[in-house]
């Protein structure tokens, strides 16, 4: 290609020289005609729409630490972790690397000289990765992605090799951490402890490792920043030793049989601790999560009798600590078998007044307690959803990653329908879902500019990730669905982020009618949004007999 002189006629047709007309010009956005600006302008903003709902649902698979660092080259898969390049042709999905990189991390001759002892004398992380192999030979398919239900065995051991590349990914995986993993001793702390930099981490905050080898002064495990917010806090983490269980035995386990018998002890443990920070601490109970069920005796369950130790503790005025706690427990190291789950957490604010803490609020109030103290409702959603560990490399819909035969539709994009009118190429304008029919409705304008409205089916699997993703699945943040109102708290906070940023002005022309509308006109526009969202919240509770 022979490049143009300045003194040579321009390529642009102007019939000028290149140096008078188009050398080192750039075109303006003003200067297209109007026509083109605005359909640039709409394309753009699909564009943009599509790549939120795109990382909306990465986000929701990975979590808001950083981001899967993965491609596809050739037949190998390859993953970045830190500063090291992993790769191998066998790694389907994530669960496949996770589980080789664990054995990377632990040492294979370490695994191979557990493995060469009885079963029961193996550490736990060898028994599980034995049972974990059996599981998996029960739903492996040749040549298949294999689709099955987390079992307890699946959650501790994948979840403590998910764990493992988190820390590492995001933070540092210190060569103590792995040490204690190994020792029995340390093992039930060390695994607790990488559960909740899990949680964190996804969760959206930064975490700072502490020198666990610095023996000079008492310290929290680590630091961690939520990168919304900028707010600190020192984290503390302590779980009860029960004998059977995580290699403990009658000399190194408590002796009671109830749950919350160590609670208080931990908690005084942990408000010891210097801290740099709001204090977060997290106690793991270790319990049989039927428990409460077995002993018919029992006049409360451990959650009640937690909750009451700790508001008994609080108002002790041996300290002015406060802190946000995290009663957890996560029981499945005690079934491998079973796939119920049974995980459970409870936050307590203590000597925080409106945190978690029991009594009748409004629903405005409710809300403002939560954008108050929302790192600390990340942190509970986090682990309502352990391990979430990432179903597909590239953060895609799992259903049209693993099945070809589907066919996604997105929002604003153009498709050729065969089965209308002899066929028809039409853009899609919205997709509403019904999940009792199973089907898609979609409203389409075709290229001669008709409005049609047409129904699709949708397979389980394509109704199953829609339900985790929401309208991102259709590759928009738009709402495409009635929201679900068994729950009056979510429906309030859902319609509040439809009206908080309507004008004062038609909220009270919507509430023009309503006998206290001259008090209404006193109100600053939040609380005004919020009542009116309160009596629509109310009266939807009314007509849907809920509660």
């Amino acid at each position: 290609m022979k490049k143009i002189g300045r003194n040579d006629p321009c390529d642009c047709g102007s019939g000028k020289k290149y140096k008078k007309c188009c050398d080192g010009k750039v075109g303006k956005f003003s200067d297209l005609p109007l026509s083109i600006q605005e359909g640039l302008n709409k394309e753009i903003k699909k564009r943009l729409e599509i790549h939120n709902a795109s990382e909306d649902i990465r986000k929701k698979q990975q979590g808001l630490g950083k981001p899967l660092i993965q491609a596809k080259v050739g037949d190998h898969q390859i993953v970045a972790v830190g500063n090291k390049i992993h790769f191998s042709k066998k790694w389907k999905v994530p669960v496949d690397f996770y589980s080789d990189y664990i054995k990377g991390i632990l040492g294979v001759d370490w695994g191979n000289s557990e493995l060469a002892k009885p079963f029961n004398q193996r550490h736990p992380i060898l028994q599980w990765y034995e049972k974990f192999g059996e599981y998996q030979k029960k739903f492996s398919k040749p040549g298949e992605v294999n689709m099955a239900p987390y079992n307890g065995v699946a959650i501790c051991y994948l979840g403590l090799a998910y764990n493992l590349y988190l820390l590492k990914h995001n933070v540092e995986l210190q060569e103590l951490m792995i040490n204690r993993l190994k020792n029995i001793d340390d093992f039930q702390g060390a695994f607790y402890e990488l559960i909740v930099a899990n949680c964190l981490i996804r969760a959206g905050f930064e975490l700072t490792l502490i020198d666990e080898t610095d023996r000079s002064s008492g310290h929290c495990e680590f630091d961690a920043v939520c990168k919304e917010s900028g707010e600190k806090y020192s984290v503390e983490v302590k779980a009860k030793a029960v004998e059977g269980f995580f290699g403990k035995h009658s000399n190194n386990s408590s002796k009671s049989s109830d749950p919350t018998s160590e609670l208080i002890k931990h908690l005084n443990k942990s408000l010891k601790k210097p801290a740099a920070g709001k204090r977060l601490i997290f106690i793991d109970l270790n319990t049989d999560p039927e428990l409460d069920k077995k002993r018919k005796n029992e006049p409360s369950s451990w959650v009640e009798r937690a909750a009451q130790k700790l508001e008994k503790r609080e108002k002790e005025p041996a300290d002015q600590h406060s802190a946000y706690i995290f009663v957890t427990n996560i029981p499945y190291h005690r079934d491998l078998e079973s796939t119920q789950g049974g995980m459970m957490i409870f936050a307590h604010g203590f000597r925080i007044d409106d945190f978690a803490k029991p009594g009748m609020v409004t629903l405005s109030q409710k809300y403002k307690n939560k954008q108050k103290h929302l790192d600390a409702f990340k942190i509970l959603e986090s682990f309502k959803k352990y391990p979430n560990i990432p179903q597909t490399f590239d953060g895609s819909i799992p259903c049209y990653s693993f099945k070809k035969e589907l066919q996604r539709i997105v929002v604003g994009e153009k498709y050729f329908f065969d089965d209308v009118d002899g066929g028809v190429m039409g853009t899609v304008n919205s997709v509403t879902v019904s999940k009792t029919e199973k089907l898609l409705y979609l409203s389409i304008c075709t290229d001669d500019s008709r409005n049609m409205l047409l129904k699709r089916e949708i397979s389980d699997d394509e109704l199953s990730d829609y339900e985790e993703y929401g309208d991102s699945f259709f590759g928009t943040s738009q709402q495409t669905s009635t929201k679900n109102i068994e729950d009056p708290y979510e429906f309030f906070e859902w319609l509040y982020e439809v009206y908080k940023n309507t004008p004062k002005e038609k909220l009270l022309e919507f509430l023009q009618t309503h006998s206290s509308i001259n008090d209404f006109q006193k109100m600053n526009q939040e609380d005004l949004a919020m009542l009116y969202c309160e009596l629509i919240t109310a009266d939807a509770m009314r007509n849907h007999k809920l509660n």
